[in-house]
């Protein structure tokens, strides 16, 4: 099992929606020969993964929310193609619990452990703050996507998701996850302004290193109406039975199959 992070110290960036579209990505018929088995733990605690994920109704709901398999060494989960840990509420009162963080990874740990034959990809939503619910998947996963904004705030965020003192990227790959493997900045909800143009030239220019290559140019996810409505609707962008739809994926698709690539679960 590949377990992959998506993670940025900024909200209201499309990290939700990524995460959906990813996961219906590996999971779903649509894309054989991926068609993988595929287990979702939302750690945000807005839960708007588990929301979309819920409505839609393509995966198991898992009675066992996200918030238990951080606090409890036997945390066990339904096994299926496609698997959802909720969020919950309880995700807020972890960041008090300082004494306890230590277990709250080591928890994790043990649980992806014991389904890793279960599942071929685990993808992890996580929340903006730089806390135990970042740091505890970061710590023990393989991979960490960033998506972003083309806006100055979000591009500030990930030099904090790189370089914070306790939880950045770098001193973790460092000392306490060396596997971790920083997939890059994923720009999202690219708009064709003068002002994303300039921003997105500035950052392939400043840090090209830290984008997906794709050919030509950087991987980015265009803003589109459907992808929003695929979210609210709960279900696979290009299954919106629309053409803006069918659009949307048709742009989506060769960075999802670069992402499976870095991934090597292509």
């Amino acid at each position: 099992m590949k377990t992959i992070v998506l993670a940025n110290q900024k909200g209201g960036v499309g990290k939700s929606a990524v995460a959906c579209q990813l996961a219906y990505f590996f999971s779903q018929p649509i894309n054989q020969p991926m068609n993988k088995r595929v287990l979702v733990i939302d750690l945000d605690h807005q839960r708007n993964t588990t929301k979309a994920l819920r409505t839609g109704g393509f995966c198991v709901v898992s009675a066992t929310t996200s918030s238990k398999l951080l606090t409890d060494p036997k945390a066990d989960i339904e096994h299926a193609e496609f698997v959802l840990v909720p969020g919950d509420g309880d995700l807020l009162k972890m960041e008090k619990k300082a004494a306890e963080h230590n277990a709250y990874a080591s928890n994790l740990l043990a649980f992806l452990a014991r389904v890793a034959d279960s599942f071929d990809v685990c993808i992890i939503d996580t929340n903006p703050n730089p806390d135990i619910r970042q740091l505890s998947p970061l710590v023990v996963a393989d991979y960490v996507l960033a998506p972003i904004e083309l806006n100055q705030e979000a591009i500030d965020g990930i030099g904090d998701l790189l370089n914070h003192e306790n939880i950045g990227i770098r001193r973790i790959q460092a000392t306490l996850n060396k596997k971790l493997k920083f997939l890059g900045i994923l720009p999202n909800k690219v708009e064709p302004t003068p002002f994303q143009r300039d921003n997105f030239r500035a950052l392939s220019t400043a840090a090209p290193k830290y984008l997906i290559a794709m050919s030509p140019g950087f991987a980015a996810i265009k803003k589109s109406t459907a992808i929003a409505e695929a979210q609210a609707a709960g279900v696979p962008v290009w299954r919106l039975g629309k053409t803006s739809g069918r659009d949307a994926w048709r742009e989506m698709r060769p960075v999802f199959d670069k992402i499976a690539q870095l991934m090597e679960v292509a």
